[in-house]
C-alpha cells in the first residue's frame, strides 16, 4: 500500500503517509507545561506509528488564553524536550510541534480582528512565531508546524474578509504579506535544512470568503516561500460563530466549523475536492510540495484511493485515531477489523465547544485516554443477540442483549443494508443498548446486525439479521 510507503521531505524520512493533525486536547494547565496527561496522549499516538504526529497548537506568545500550550519562552522547553523524548522511547513517529498566534477573545461578544493591530505588533507577531520555531528544533522536534487556519491571527490575515486597508489587507497579494514574513522569519531562524510545514484553509466556508480559486494561489505563494509541507483545513471561522450567552465567541459553532471536522451526516472525504485542486495547480506549475489531506478519511481504502489517484501525498487523521491511537500500527499488520472506528459523532468537538477534556464517545465512561489491551479473545453473546427492531415515528429503533467478553466489552458496532451488502453506519459505548436510525424512508428495505467489540478490538460473531420494510 502507498499509504504505508515512506516519503522524504526536506531531509526528514516518514515511514509512512499517516499523520496526526494538531487536535484540541484540553488536557493542558492554564500555565501551558506539558503535563503526565499531555505525555499519555502523545505517546499513544506515537506507539501507534503514524509517520508524522503534529502536537497540538502551542501559543508564541503570552495572551491569556484558557488550558494550552505554549512554546513562547525557554521556560517552557524542559517539559516540551521530555515530551519528545518520551515520544521517541515510544515508537517511530515523527514529532512537530504547530505553533499558534490568536487575537484576543472577551465573553462580552468583543473580538480583536487583524485591522486593529499597528504595525509593530504585526512584526512582533513574526518575530514570535521564529523564536518559538527555534525553541521547536532545540527541544528535538523533527520539524514544525505553522498554523495558518481557521479564525486565528494569519488565517485572518488571509481571509478575504481582513478589512485592512494597507499593506497587509485587501489584495490577495496583501493579504499574503504577513503569513509569508512569518514563513521567512522562521526559515531563517531554524535554517533550511529542518522542515516547516504550515496548515491553513482550502476553504473558508463562510459567506464572502475565499474558496479553492485563491487557496491554490495561496498554496503556490507558501510553497515558494519556503514551506516544506502543506495541511489543508478547511472553515472554523468566527463569522459564522453561534453566540453564547456568557461565553466567548468559539470559531467552530457554525457551518464553516462542521467543515473543518466533518460530522456523521458529511460524506466521507468531504474536503477533498479542494484538496485535488490545490495539488493539481501546484504540479501544473512545476510545483512538487506535498500536501496532506483531511476531514473523515477514516478508512484504508479511501486513504490509499487518495494516494493513489494522486488528489494528496498525505493522509491526516484526527478523530480516527483519537478513537484508536494504534490505527496505524494496527492497519500495517493487516488487522483493520481489529480498529476501534470512528462514528463521527462528534461529541469530541463538542466537548471542546463547551471548554472541557477533549475525549472519545467510545471511551469508557470518565476515561481520559483511549484505552489499550493486547488481548486476542473475542465477545461472545451468552444468550444470543436477541437483536430485534421497532419502527415507530419515521424511524427504526434497534435493541439487543448485552455481550460478555474475557476483560471488557468496550462497545458495538452498527451494520446496514439496502437490500445488498451490510456497510457499517455508526457504533455505541458498551453502556447502551440500543440505536435509533432516522435516516429511513418509505418503500425502503433495511437489514441490519450488530457486533461487539472489546478493548483489543477483537469482533464477536454478528448477531441475527433484522429485515424491516419502511
Amino acid at each position: 500500500m502507498k499509504l504505508f510507503s515512506p516519503i522524504t521531505i526536506n531531509g526528514l524520512t516518514l515511514a509512512n503517509r499517516l499523520c496526526v493533525p494538531a487536535m484540541v486536547t484540553r488536557l493542558s494547565g492554564e500555565d501551558g507545561y506539558v503535563n503526565e496527561e499531555i505525555t499519555r496522549r502523545y505517546t499513544a499516538f506515537a506507539r501507534g506509528e503514524a509517520g508524522l504526529v503534529v502536537v497540538e497548537a502551542m501559543a508564541v506568545h503570552r495572551s491569556k488564553s484558557g488550558p494550552l500550550l505554549r512554546i513562547c519562552g525557554d521556560e517552557f522547553k524542559p517539559g516540551l524536550s521530555e515530551l519528545r523524548r518520551k515520544m521517541a522511547d515510544a515508537g517511530p513517529s515523527r514529532a512537530a510541534p504547530q505553533i499558534i498566534h490568536f487575537l484576543k477573545v472577551s465573553r462580552s461578544g468583543w473580538r480583536q480582528k487583524v485591522s486593529d493591530l499597528s504595525t509593530g505588533e504585526i512584526q512582533q507577531i513574526a518575530a514570535e512565531y521564529a523564536q518559538a520555531a527555534l525553541r521547536a528544533r532545540e527541544c528535538g522536534y523533527d520539524a514544525v508546524e505553522l498554523h495558518m487556519a481557521h479564525a486565528y491571527t494569519l488565517s485572518s490575515f488571509l481571509s478575504r474578509l481582513n478589512g485592512r486597508r494597507d499593506d497587509y489587507g485587501g489584495s490577495l497579494e496583501n493579504r499574503l504579506r504577513l503569513p509569508l514574513e512569518v514563513l521567512e522569519g522562521v526559515r531563517r531562524a531554524v535554517g533550511r535544512d529542518f522542515c516547516i510545514g504550515v496548515r491553513f484553509d482550502g476553504e473558508e466556508c463562510i459567506k464572502g470568503g475565499y474558496t479553492s480559486d485563491e487557496s491554490r494561489v495561496i498554496a503556490w505563494k507558501l510553497a515558494q516561500g519556503g514551506a516544506d509541507y502543506l495541511s489543508l483545513s478547511a472553515g472554523g471561522k468566527f463569522e459564522d460563530a453561534q453566540p453564547r450567552p456568557g461565553e466567548p465567541l468559539y470559531p467552530y459553532t457554525g457551518y464553516s466549523g462542521e467543515r473543518t471536522m466533518p460530522g456523521a451526516s458529511h460524506p466521507d472525504g468531504t474536503n477533498l475536492p479542494m484538496v485535488a485542486a490545490i495539488k493539481q495547480f501546484l504540479r501544473g506549475r512545476g510545483c512538487h510540495t506535498p500536501v496532506l489531506a483531511s476531514g473523515k478519511i477514516g478508512t484504508p481504502e479511501l486513504a490509499e484511493d487518495v494516494l493513489q489517484s494522486g488528489r494528496a501525498d498525505l493522509i491526516g487523521m484526527a478523530r480516527p485515531l483519537l478513537a484508536d491511537p494504534l490505527w496505524p500500527r494496527k492497519v500495517r499488520q493487516g488487522h483493520f477489523d481489529k480498529v476501534i472506528r470512528c462514528c463521527y459523532a462528534n461529541v469530541c468537538k463538542a466537548k471542546d465547544e463547551h471548554f472541557q477534556t477533549v475525549t472519545c464517545f467510545l471511551w469508557p465512561k470518565g476515561a481520559t485516554q483511549a484505552p489499550h489491551s493486547d488481548d486476542n479473545e473475542a465477545p461472545f453473546w451468552p444468550q444470543g443477540a436477541g437483536l430485534e427492531a421497532s419502527l415507530r415515528q419515521g424511524r427504526v429503533t434497534l435493541s439487543w442483549r448485552q455481550a460478555s467478553d474475557n476483560e471488557a466489552v468496550y462497545g458495538y458496532d452498527i451494520w446496514r443494508g439496502e437490500g445488498g451488502a451490510l456497510r457499517r453506519i455508526a457504533a455505541v459505548p458498551v453502556g447502551l443498548l440500543t440505536y435509533h436510525d432516522a435516516t429511513v424512508v418509505s418503500g425502503m428495505r433495511y437489514d441490519y446486525e450488530i457486533r461487539a467489540y472489546d478493548l483489543g478490538g477483537n469482533r464477536s460473531v454478528s448477531s441475527n439479521r433484522i429485515c424491516v420494510q419502511v
